[in-house]
Protein backbone atom coordinates (compact mmCIF):
# COMPACT_ATOMS: atom_id res chain seq x y z
CA UNK A 1 0.00 0.00 0.00
CA UNK A 2 1.37 3.41 -0.97
CA UNK A 3 1.42 6.62 1.05
CA UNK A 4 -0.84 8.27 -1.56
CA UNK A 5 -3.42 5.52 -1.15
CA UNK A 6 -3.36 5.85 2.64
CA UNK A 7 -3.76 9.62 2.36
CA UNK A 8 -6.70 9.19 -0.03
CA UNK A 9 -8.37 6.73 2.35
CA UNK A 10 -7.89 9.18 5.23
CA UNK A 11 -9.31 12.03 3.16
CA UNK A 12 -12.34 9.97 2.10
CA UNK A 13 -13.04 9.36 5.78
CA UNK A 14 -12.54 13.07 6.45
CA UNK A 15 -15.48 13.88 4.14
CA UNK A 16 -17.67 11.73 6.40
CA UNK A 17 -16.29 13.37 9.52
CA UNK A 18 -17.01 16.85 8.06
CA UNK A 19 -20.55 15.61 7.38
CA UNK A 20 -21.04 14.42 10.99
CA UNK A 21 -19.25 17.28 12.74
CA UNK A 22 -20.96 19.88 10.56
CA UNK A 23 -24.38 18.66 11.71
CA UNK A 24 -23.41 18.34 15.36
CA UNK A 25 -21.73 21.76 15.59
CA UNK A 26 -24.38 23.37 13.38
CA UNK A 27 -21.50 24.46 11.17
CA UNK A 28 -23.32 24.49 7.84
CA UNK A 29 -20.25 25.63 5.88
CA UNK A 30 -18.33 22.59 7.17
CA UNK A 31 -21.32 20.33 6.44
CA UNK A 32 -21.61 21.71 2.89
CA UNK A 33 -17.90 21.05 2.29
CA UNK A 34 -18.60 17.31 2.48
CA UNK A 35 -20.65 17.29 -0.75
CA UNK A 36 -20.36 17.77 -4.48
CA UNK A 37 -22.58 20.51 -5.95
CA UNK A 38 -25.29 17.97 -6.81
CA UNK A 39 -26.03 15.14 -4.46
CA UNK A 40 -27.91 11.89 -5.01
CA UNK A 41 -29.39 10.45 -1.84
CA UNK A 42 -31.24 7.34 -0.68
CA UNK A 43 -32.73 7.46 2.81
CA UNK A 44 -35.57 5.05 2.01
CA UNK A 45 -34.54 2.70 4.84
CA UNK A 46 -35.40 5.57 7.21
CA UNK A 47 -38.29 7.14 5.32
CA UNK A 48 -39.85 5.29 2.35
CA UNK A 49 -39.79 7.40 -0.80
CA UNK A 50 -36.89 9.55 0.41
CA UNK A 51 -34.51 9.25 -2.54
CA UNK A 52 -33.52 11.47 -5.39
CA UNK A 53 -31.06 14.10 -6.50
CA UNK A 54 -30.77 17.62 -5.16
CA UNK A 55 -28.48 20.64 -5.19
CA UNK A 56 -26.16 20.35 -2.21
CA UNK A 57 -27.10 23.84 -1.01
CA UNK A 58 -30.75 22.75 -0.83
CA UNK A 59 -29.76 19.57 1.03
CA UNK A 60 -27.80 21.61 3.57
CA UNK A 61 -30.69 24.06 4.03
CA UNK A 62 -33.07 21.14 4.63
CA UNK A 63 -30.68 19.66 7.21
CA UNK A 64 -30.28 23.05 8.91
CA UNK A 65 -34.05 23.45 9.28
CA UNK A 66 -34.41 19.91 10.65
CA UNK A 67 -31.47 19.78 13.05
CA UNK A 68 -31.72 23.29 14.46
CA UNK A 69 -35.05 22.29 16.05
CA UNK A 70 -33.16 19.79 18.23
CA UNK A 71 -31.29 20.56 21.43
CA UNK A 72 -28.27 18.47 20.47
CA UNK A 73 -27.06 15.72 18.15
CA UNK A 74 -24.05 13.47 18.06
CA UNK A 75 -23.13 11.47 14.97
CA UNK A 76 -20.42 8.89 15.54
CA UNK A 77 -18.85 7.41 12.40
CA UNK A 78 -16.75 4.26 12.62
CA UNK A 79 -15.43 1.15 10.87
CA UNK A 80 -14.64 2.81 7.53
CA UNK A 81 -14.03 0.54 4.54
CA UNK A 82 -12.74 2.49 1.56
CA UNK A 83 -12.47 1.28 -2.04
CA UNK A 84 -10.55 3.58 -4.36
CA UNK A 85 -10.68 3.70 -8.16
CA UNK A 86 -8.70 6.68 -9.39
CA UNK A 87 -10.61 9.86 -8.51
CA UNK A 88 -13.67 7.91 -7.33
CA UNK A 89 -14.25 6.03 -4.09
CA UNK A 90 -16.87 4.04 -2.25
CA UNK A 91 -16.90 4.20 1.52
CA UNK A 92 -18.95 2.08 3.88
CA UNK A 93 -19.04 3.47 7.40
CA UNK A 94 -21.12 2.70 10.49
CA UNK A 95 -23.11 5.53 12.03
CA UNK A 96 -24.75 5.95 15.41
CA UNK A 97 -26.74 9.17 15.47
CA UNK A 98 -28.08 10.52 18.76
CA UNK A 99 -30.77 13.20 18.63
CA UNK A 100 -31.97 15.05 21.73
CA UNK A 101 -34.83 17.45 22.28
CA UNK A 102 -35.38 19.18 25.62
CA UNK A 103 -39.10 19.20 26.49
CA UNK A 104 -39.72 20.98 29.77
CA UNK A 105 -37.36 19.22 32.20
CA UNK A 106 -37.06 16.05 30.15
CA UNK A 107 -34.61 15.14 27.41
CA UNK A 108 -36.37 13.15 24.70
CA UNK A 109 -34.03 10.94 22.67
CA UNK A 110 -34.03 9.20 19.32
CA UNK A 111 -31.01 7.16 18.31
CA UNK A 112 -30.48 5.68 14.87
CA UNK A 113 -27.92 2.99 14.12
CA UNK A 114 -26.88 1.86 10.69
CA UNK A 115 -24.32 2.43 8.03
CA UNK A 116 -23.63 4.69 5.13
CA UNK A 117 -22.60 3.32 1.75
CA UNK A 118 -21.46 6.45 -0.04
CA UNK A 119 -19.81 7.25 -3.34
CA UNK A 120 -17.27 10.04 -3.43
CA UNK A 121 -15.33 11.94 -6.05
CA UNK A 122 -12.13 13.93 -5.78
CA UNK A 123 -12.78 17.65 -6.30
CA UNK A 124 -9.47 19.46 -6.52
CA UNK A 125 -7.55 18.21 -3.49
CA UNK A 126 -10.61 17.21 -1.48
CA UNK A 127 -12.90 14.18 -1.49
CA UNK A 128 -16.63 14.94 -1.54
CA UNK A 129 -19.73 12.80 -1.19
CA UNK A 130 -21.64 12.51 -4.46
CA UNK A 131 -24.05 9.70 -3.51
CA UNK A 132 -25.32 9.43 0.07
CA UNK A 133 -27.00 6.15 1.06
CA UNK A 134 -28.21 5.46 4.60
CA UNK A 135 -29.03 1.89 5.63
CA UNK A 136 -30.86 2.05 8.97
CA UNK A 137 -30.42 -1.09 11.07
CA UNK A 138 -32.23 0.06 14.22
CA UNK A 139 -34.04 3.00 15.79
CA UNK A 140 -34.50 3.53 19.51
CA UNK A 141 -36.54 6.22 21.22
CA UNK A 142 -39.03 8.81 20.01
CA UNK A 143 -38.60 9.19 16.26
CA UNK A 144 -41.20 11.96 16.16
CA UNK A 145 -38.63 14.48 17.46
CA UNK A 146 -37.04 14.33 14.01
CA UNK A 147 -40.26 15.39 12.32
CA UNK A 148 -40.83 18.69 14.15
Amino acid sequence: MTIDRLLDERDVCDAHYRFAEGIDLRDWVLYRSAFTDTLAFDYTSYRPGSAGSVAADSWVDRARRRFETLTATQHTMSNPRVQLQGDRATCTMYVEAWHSLQVDDTSVLCTIGGRYVNELVRVGREWRIEVLRLHVRWIQGDQSILDR
